[in-house]
């Protein structure tokens, strides 16, 4: 007999809104370990509208650990871990740094600024030397995620500048992902984030998450390098639309 789920939610939360939540976190898993991004976007659009907004980006940070820390689990030995040490530095800089402002970036000039960044980077020429980039892509991505909750898109420029195979691209690009958020979560609790009420649907959101990263990983052993590079190329030019899509509309609606 399935536990009550009744008792994971937060105050307000029914139980449709509850599963769509998961259905989202399945699909997200699922999609950024079969093609290297975008789960993370797709989770909090999809929160975005079901969430209080006070609770969407310190819980999406906890979920977004355990998603990439699923992904980063299943295919440990491909981490490239050249990569971590000075971006876990910068991140932790740029999570100081955002935590302690009293007021958010605007997030619609937020939302432009990433998206045509990312095409920039996938249609043009990556700016010279960002491979070697990790600490400065460390503190902004971090300082970014404080206000915006999805920067995996910003990360994935400095993970694909290395020119990894897929398994190792997915498993690196989850690794420093899983470092941002923990990071990230700290800042939030030490900020006064009550997350105590948050946690059963926290667990069921990773649980689901998990899911779908052991979907995907099947997935990801049947493409080629080609097929993978092409199909992550597409995908962040499509959500780095969206991003552009979404901020021009927030500008538009304050005139």
């Amino acid at each position: 007999m399935l536990p009550d789920t009744l008792t994971l939610l937060p105050e307000g939360m029914s139980q449709t809104v509850f599963t769509v939540l998961l259905l989202a976190s399945f699909a997200a898993s699922f999609i950024t370990v079969a093609f290297g991004i975008g789960g993370g976007a797709l989770t909090l659009a999809v929160m975005a509208t079901l969430v209080p907004p006070a609770a969407l980006i310190p819980t999406h940070g906890v979920i977004q650990i355990g998603s990439n820390l699923g992904r980063a689990a299943v295919t440990f030995r491909h981490i490239f871990w050249p990569a971590l040490p000075a971006f876990t530095l910068g991140s932790v800089i740029g999570a100081g740094i955002g935590g302690s402002l009293a007021i958010s970036l605007p997030p619609a000039w937020v939302q432009i600024g990433i998206g045509g960044f990312v095409i920039w980077s996938v249609l043009g020429r990556p700016p010279k030397g960002v491979r070697d980039w990790p600490l400065t892509v460390g503190v902004i991505s971090s300082f970014l995620t404080m206000f915006f909750g999805a920067t995996g898109l910003f990360v994935a420029v400095f993970t694909k500048s290395q020119k990894l195979p897929r398994h190792d691209h997915v498993a690196t690009h989850a690794a420093l992902m899983t470092v941002q958020h923990g990071i990230k979560t700290i800042a939030f609790g030490l900020l006064g984030f009550a997350f105590s009420e948050w946690w059963g649907f926290v667990i069921a959101m990773i649980a689901a998450g998990f899911l779908g990263t052991l979907a995907g990983k099947r997935l990801l052993n049947r493409l080629d390098d080609r097929l993978f590079r092409r199909a992550l190329d597409l995908i962040l030019v499509l959500l780095s639309l969206r991003l552009i899509w979404a901020g021009m509309r927030q500008l538009l609606a304050g005139t």
